[in-house]
This record gives C-alpha cells, sequence and structure tokens, in this order.
C-alpha cells in the first residue's frame, strides 16, 4: 500500500502542476509570432460586391493572403450588390465578414435595423469617391441637370444606390418621378453607357474603379462634379455627416481629367463584422488586412491607402475584441 502523501506535499504537487502548465503555456506563446493566438481553423464567408468593383478584387486578394497567413481557415467569397445587402448578410448568419460604408451602417443602425448593435469593426480601410460619369459629348454639368435622363443609379441592395437617393434630392430631383433610374451595377453601368442605353450613371468606389478605366480606353467619357451639394446633403440627417468634400486627383483617370482634379464627395470603407465572431479569427484577418496593404495596393491602387494609424477610425462601429487585440500587440 502506498503511503498517503502529506498535506503539504500534496500542496506542492499541485503548485508543481499549476507551474508546469504555465510554462507550457509561455512557451507555446513564445513560439507564436509576436501578439498571435493559437493557429484558427475553419471556414468564413466574406460578402463583398458586383464583379468588377473594388470590392470584389479585394475580397480576392485579400482571400490569397489570408491562406498564407492563416492556411487552416477557407474563406469563400461571395458576390453582393453592394454595402446595403453586405449588412443584412452579416446580421444574418449568411456571412462572417463583409465591407461597408461608415453611412451604410449608420443608416442601417439609425433605422432600428435587427442586432444592429451586434455590428462590430476591425479596420477602417480605404475611402470611396462619388463618380457621376456622363459621355464627352454630353452638356451636363451637374446632377440637377440629369431631369428626365436615364441614369443608372446602383442595385437596391448598393451603397451607391443609397448616396444617389441623397444626392439627388439635394439636386432638387425625385429619383422616381425626375429620371429614369436603371438599377444595375458597375458590372454593367459601363457597356449601357457605351451602347446608349443610359445617358449616365452614378459609381462610389475607391480610386481609380478600373470598370470606369477601362471604360475610358475605348469611349470618351466626362467626370461631372458634385461638389455644389455637399452642404444640402449634410442638412439631411445624422448619416450624412459620413460624407465629406473631397477631390478626385487628377492622375486618378488620366486621359479623362486633363490634369484637373473634380470636386466630389467621399466616404469611408470599414471592415466589418459582428460580436458573434472567434476573436483569434478576427484578430488574424485583421492583422492580414494590415500586412498585406502594400501587395494588394499594388493591384488594387485604393488599398495603399488602408492605414495602421487611421485604421481604428472605425465610427460609427466599435472595434471587435479580437481586432482590438491586434492593435494593441503592435503598439508601440
Amino acid at each position: 500500500m502506498v503511503p498517503a502523501l502529506p498535506r503539504i506535499g500534496r500542496r506542492r504537487a499541485v503548485q508543481a502542476a499549476v507551474a508546469a502548465a504555465v510554462a507550457l503555456a509561455l512557451l507555446l506563446w513564445w513560439l507564436l509570432p509576436f501578439g498571435q493566438t493559437a493557429p484558427t481553423q475553419g471556414t468564413v464567408s466574406f460578402t463583398t460586391g458586383v464583379p468588377t468593383g473594388v470590392y470584389s478584387r479585394y475580397g480576392e486578394l485579400l482571400k490569397r493572403h489570408l491562406a498564407k497567413d492563416l492556411p487552416g481557415v477557407d474563406m469563400r467569397l461571395q458576390y453582393s450588390e453592394g454595402s446595403v445587402q453586405n449588412i443584412e448578410r452579416l446580421v444574418s448568419g449568411e456571412a462572417g465578414f463583409t465591407i461597408a460604408t461608415s453611412d451604410a451602417v449608420a443608416t442601417y443602425r439609425d433605422r432600428g435595423g435587427k442586432d444592429a448593435d451586434r455590428l462590430r469593426a476591425c479596420a477602417r480601410l480605404y475611402d470611396d469617391y462619388m463618380q457621376l460619369v456622363v459621355p464627352a459629348g454630353t452638356g451636363v454639368d451637374s446632377a440637377a441637370e440629369l431631369r428626365g435622363k436615364r441614369v443608372a443609379i446602383g442595385q437596391q441592395g448598393s451603397g451607391v444606390s443609397l448616396i444617389t437617393g441623397r444626392l439627388l434630392k439635394a439636386a432638387g430631383l425625385d429619383p422616381r418621378k425626375d429620371i429614369e433610374p436603371v438599377r444595375v451595377g458597375i458590372d454593367k453601368m459601363p457597356d449601357l453607357l457605351r451602347e446608349g442605353k443610359i445617358d449616365a450613371f452614378f459609381w462610389s468606389g475607391g480610386l481609380p474603379t478600373g470598370a470606369v478605366t477601362d471604360l475610358a480606353d475605348d469611349f470618351g467619357i466626362r467626370l461631372v462634379q458634385l461638389g455644389d451639394l455637399v452642404d444640402k446633403l449634410h442638412a439631411q440627417g445624422a448619416a450624412t455627416r459620413y460624407y465629406r468634400a473631397a477631390g478626385m486627383p487628377a492622375d486618378a483617370y488620366p486621359g479623362v481629367q486633363n490634369g484637373k482634379a473634380v470636386k466630389t464627395l467621399a466616404v469611408s470603407n470599414l471592415l466589418v463584422t459582428t460580436d458573434r465572431m472567434e476573436p483569434g479569427l478576427t484578430e488574424g484577418i485583421t492583422r492580414t488586412v494590415i500586412d498585406s496593404r502594400d501587395r494588394i495596393g499594388s493591384q488594387v491602387h485604393a488599398a495603399q491607402l488602408v492605414d495602421l494609424r487611421t485604421a481604428i477610425f472605425t465610427d460609427p462601429l466599435t472595434l471587435h475584441e479580437g481586432a482590438r487585440r491586434y492593435y494593441r500587440s503592435v503598439k508601440s
């Protein structure tokens, strides 16, 4: 019969076991890249945007880099109509991550959207610029001059549709009565303009948007200024404060702008998830977004504007705990 350990012996044995466990945990932490949690595995859905849009291209490149950084994670991409539909997919559980404009997030929250309080941000990414495109020979110099014309305004679930409705109102137009609205995305807008089936289109995207660049290569276009509408836009309500006056740089579309900037408005894009998302995965994806900026930016110019110093400014959303964990790990 093995004699029972004295009480003091049992206590020391427990203390030794605890110390060994702590030492093992510290060793594992030390062997991992600084600031990272244990490797994450599983499948996650990322809802992006329309084909040929910046959201879609950004998602494709992010998926490629994530496969290297988190090889156990399978990111599944979904096309979508844009920001509005992306938010709806997040809260319904159809998607785990997405990109959405700050005004679309604020509008969903202000309207009391289902589970709006569960939305969380991972990073501020880059700005979308509002672009009003018309054929080069068209004498349209402002949004107010679109009255009676066939205008593509984006799909129902898109951020461009949300902004366009507000812009037309600021220009004194009712999009249901004063124009002939055509609800298509940037994947169809250029061909419709080229074929004469629409007179103009609105688009909100990072600069330059590939579909607009490609259109300009073989079809004469002009970019119409929208700067005269900013003040009237801001008068429409709280969510419009996320729009800021901006200028499209002269080199955004060099063959179109003739060395001149175009006055317009811009709105920030956010990488968004919900509080249901696992912190380790959120931390890993946030890390890849920041670390891959230059590599993605070499193919998607707008992504060059992703910046660690501004990524935490995600108003109107608070940071997800996993994203906060990442930013704390790189804080100098």
